[in-house]
C-alpha cells in the first residue's frame, strides 16, 4: 500500500507544479508578452519530455495552446498543438476518446486556411492508428466531419464521414450539402455517390444508414420506396441484393438501370469494386478508369486497410486495392 500512496502523492505534488507554472506562463500571455510565454512553453517542454513527464508535458501545451488561441496567436497555437503531437506519438499514450477529442477541440480552434492545420490532422489521423497505413481512427474522422460541417466545408466533411462510422450523421450533412449548394436535379446523386463509395470501403451498416437517413430528411424527396427518382431505386435494389449476395441480381440489376448510371461516370467504376467485395465477380483485366479517375478512387480508398467498427463484407474478401 505504500508504493501506490506515495506515487499518488507524487501525482499531486506534480500536478501542483503544473498549476503554478501555468499560472505564471497565462500572467505573461494576458500582459501581451506572447513571445516570451511561448519560448517559456518550448522550454518546459522539453524539460518534461526529458524527464518522462509525457503527461504533464501533454497538458500543459493542450493548455498553452488553448490559451494562445483564445488571444489569436495562431503561430504560437499552431506549434505547441504541434508538440501535443510529439508528446503522443513519443509516449505509450494509448487512443481514448477524451483525447481524440482534445485534438479536435485544436483542430476546429485552427485558422481554416493555414497550413499547420493540414499538417496537424494528417499527423493526429497517423497517431490515431498507431503510425499505420489506416487512414485514421473512425471517431477522429467522425469529430472531425462534424467540426468541417459546421464550417459549411461539405467536402472536406463528406471525405471524414466515409471513414467513420457515422452514416447518419453523414446524411444529415448532405441533406444541408444539397439543400444550399446543390440542383434540385441532383438531389439523387449526392446520396448515391455516398453509399457506392461506403460499399467500396465495405461499411454495409453505414451505406444503409446513410441511405435511409437521407431519403427520409430531405425535402426534395417524396416518401418511398419506390422513389419517383430511378437512380435512388437502384441504390434501394443494391442495398437489397448486397445483403442477398446473389451476382446474377446484382448484374440484372447494373444492367437494367444504365440510363441513371451514366449520370457520372464513376458510378459503373464504383460498382465493379462492389461486385467483387460483395458478390465474388473478378476484377477486369484492364480497368477503363485512370488519370483523374483512378487518382479519385486512389484518394477515397487510401492504402485499404480495415477500419475498426467497419463491417467486413465477406470473410474471405481482399482489402481494398485499386487494379
Amino acid at each position: 500500500m505504500a508504493e501506490p500512496e506515495s506515487l499518488r502523492c507524487s501525482s499531486v505534488r506534480n500536478r501542483g507544479g503544473v498549476q503554478r507554472v501555468e499560472g505564471k506562463l497565462r500572467a505573461s500571455v494576458e500582459k501581451g508578452d506572447y513571445y516570451e510565454a511561448h519560448q517559456m512553453y518550448r522550454t518546459l517542454f522539453f524539460r518534461y519530455m526529458s524527464q518522462g513527464k509525457h503527461a504533464e508535458a501533454r497538458e500543459l501545451m493542450y493548455n498553452g495552446a488553448v490559451l494562445f488561441f483564445s488571444y489569436n496567436q495562431q503561430n504560437s497555437a499552431a506549434d505547441l498543438s504541434m508538440l501535443v503531437l510529439e508528446v503522443l506519438e513519443k509516449s505509450d499514450t494509448k487512443v481514448e476518446d477524451e483525447i481524440l477529442e482534445s485534438l479536435a477541440k485544436l483542430f476546429s480552434l485552427m485558422d481554416q486556411n493555414s497550413p499547420e492545420r493540414v499538417a496537424f490532422v494528417s499527423r493526429a489521423l497517423k497517431w490515431s492508428t498507431g503510425g499505420s497505413g489506416k487512414l485514421g481512427h473512425p471517431k477522429f474522422h467522425q469529430l472531425l466531419a462534424v467540426i468541417l460541417w459546421k464550417e459549411q466545408n461539405y467536402s472536406e466533411s463528406r471525405y471524414h464521414f466515409l471513414h467513420s462510422s457515422d452514416g447518419e450523421g453523414c446524411a444529415q450533412m448532405l441533406v444541408e450539402y444539397s439543400s444550399s449548394r446543390g440542383y434540385r436535379s441532383e438531389v439523387d446523386m449526392f446520396v448515391a455517390q455516398a453509399v457506392l463509395q461506403f460499399l467500396c470501403l465495405k461499411n454495409k451498416n453505414s451505406a444503409s444508414m446513410v441511405f435511409s437517413t437521407y431519403t427520409e430528411k430531405h425535402p426534395s424527396i417524396e416518401k418511398g420506396p419506390p422513389f419517383v427518382q430511378p437512380l435512388l431505386n437502384f441504390i434501394w435494389f443494391l442495398l437489397l441484393a448486397v445483403d442477398g449476395g446473389k451476382v446474377t441480381v446484382f448484374t440484372v440489376l447494373c444492367e437494367q438501370y444504365q440510363p441513371s448510371l451514366k449520370r457520372d461516370p464513376m458510378y459503373n467504376e464504383y460498382l465493379d469494386r462492389i461486385g467483387q467485395l460483395f458478390f465474388g465477380v473478378p476484377p477486369r483485366q484492364s480497368p477503363s478508369y485512370g488519370g483523374l479517375l483512378g487518382n479519385l478512387l486512389n484518394s477515397l480508398m487510401g492504402s485499404g486497410e480495415e477500419e475498426d467498427g467497419v463491417e467486413e463484407a465477406q470473410e474471405d474478401s481482399s482489402p481494398i486495392e485499386l487494379d
